[in-house]
């Protein structure tokens, strides 16, 4: 199986989280490209964009946390469900959000997997390698 690189992109406004998943995607050994937007606007905005003018460059997959400023992850995941371009992306909702209701409603709105925020960074980096293998073995259209 040959490795495929897929651009990754982390929606996320927490500076120390941010640094976490750099630091848990470089002691895990992945590559993949990951860009970085701070919001739900900031997001759409990017995908929208890279879609027109480097298609082959659009994230398959994208890391959501759901509590941010000016648009959150749920609001988020309504929009790009409803845009035909990007609608068929891969999310990964990880937040700190346990509640019962923002978990039906991402569900509902096809994520692939809702990740609680574990306290341990083993914990953490548990998480990135099991992530990095699953899209290591996924397919994904061109």
């Amino acid at each position: 199986m040959s490795e495929r690189m897929i651009n990754i992109l982390l929606v996320e406004d927490d500076e120390v989280d941010i640094m976490n998943v750099r630091r848990a995607f470089k002691k895990n050994n992945v590559t993949n490209p990951l860009h970085i937007t701070n919001n739900g606007i900031e997001a759409l905005e990017y995908l929208r964009d890279i879609h027109v003018n480097a298609p082959l460059k659009t994230p398959k997959i994208i890391l959501l946390d759901l509590n941010m400023p000016k648009m959150g992850g749920i609001e988020f995941l309504r929009e790009l469900r409803k845009d035909e371009h990007l609608k068929n992306l891969s999310v990964f909702v990880m937040t700190t959000s346990n509640e019962d209701n923002d978990k039906v409603e991402a569900f509902n709105l096809n994520v692939a997997g809702y990740i609680l925020k574990p306290l341990s960074m083993d914990q953490f980096m548990d998480v990135v390698s099991t992530l990095n293998s699953y899209w290591k073995l996924c397919e994904f259209p061109t």
